[in-house]
């Protein structure tokens, strides 16, 4: 999962820089709308709801746009309404991508994301094609500066918790989706900082890339996340940290 993990820190840094230039804000808006249609207005009976105004707190978005895009979720203000889509397909080296899109025109995103595909030497694939390698789970991130691994190991196990795996520099913890609120309250609850907390997809199993192969991937990975429409972006590579660090830069 190392080079999986590592793109997952990447992509929080990327968001932060992202928000500076307001760039991220139209993505979490569009989830709080989705979420709120979905599962209601209040956080605190809707999980999905509760991490989107997180995530826009956690890049400072003021209260009021979150306050507006609820609105407009329940249909108060008028919206666009936005349609959850997923793409399928592989990139370079034979690499798994699995694809979240929030769109108000299922066409256009359609044609975007397999011209992005085909541009960086991947194409797209059928429904169920890549998805079925992929498990929702919980992903948590502690930096290991802040406590040693065997206490933090008793906290989120005993609420919970699947797994643990040290990283570079963060431990990562692994949930199910439904003890992932009861092993984040743990962690808060002992005044450990998070540095990062989300539902995502991990892959059952990883594909090693090197040179070539990997900058090509991380090029269509980025374009992808780089697409208005493109919520989330899961991929089943493995990657040195070396050279994915040495990429990202």
């Amino acid at each position: 999962m190392s080079g999986h993990s590592k793109w997952h820190s990447i992509k929080h840094k990327k968001m932060a820089m992202d928000a500076r230039r307001g760039k991220i804000f139209t993505k979490i808006i569009r989830e709080i709308m989705v979420a709120t249609k979905m599962g209601g207005p209040n956080p605190e009976t809707n999980p999905r709801l509760r991490l989107a105004i997180e995530k826009a707190k956690s890049v400072n978005m003021p209260n009021e746009n979150i306050q507006r895009a609820i609105r407009k979720g329940t249909g108060e203000e008028g919206g666009v309404a936005y349609e959850q889509v997923t793409y399928e397909g592989y990139g370079p080296g034979g690499v798994a991508i699995f694809v979240e899109v929030l769109t108000d025109n299922k066409n256009r995103s359609a044609s975007e994301i397999r011209s992005i595909f085909s541009r960086h030497n991947g194409n797209l694939a059928g429904a169920g094609s890549v998805s079925w390698i992929f498990e929702r789970k919980g992903l948590i991130s502690v930096k290991k500066d802040v406590i040693d691994e065997d206490s933090l190991m008793g906290i989120v196990i005993e609420a919970g918790a699947e797994d643990m795996k040290s990283e570079k520099d963060t431990y990562d913890i692994i949930t199910t989706v439904e003890n992932f609120e009861s092993v984040k309250k743990a962690i808060e609850k002992n005044n450990i900082p998070i540095e990062n907390a989300s539902i995502t997809y991990i892959p059952k199993n990883t594909v090693r890339l090197e040179g070539k192969e990997a900058e090509q991937l991380l090029k269509l990975l980025d374009e992808l996340e780089e697409s208005e429409d493109v919520q989330n972006v899961y991929a089943n590579f493995d990657i040195s940290d070396e050279l994915l660090e040495k990429i990202s830069k």
